[in-house]
């Protein structure tokens, strides 16, 4: 699992095998899953000066949840 330093996103957990991501949000009580992302994009939220803005830009209306 990967925490994220970020105002929206406190951690994100990819299954390469699956290709699920699970994030955990900030002002979220459980975790949300998207699925079909590629470990790139995972890669992506982790390095990402801004995780909020890395998630609405490639991963909220991309992937199904």
């Amino acid at each position: 699992m990967g925490y994220i330093r970020s105002s929206a996103i406190w951690a994100a957990k990819h299954d390469p095998i699956s290709l699920r991501l699970t994030l955990w949000f900030k002002d979220g009580g459980h975790p949300y899953d998207y699925f079909g992302v590629p470990r790139r994009v995972y890669q992506g939220l982790l390095t990402a000066s801004s995780a909020g803005s890395y998630f609405n830009a490639y991963i909220r209306d991309q992937y199904s949840a």
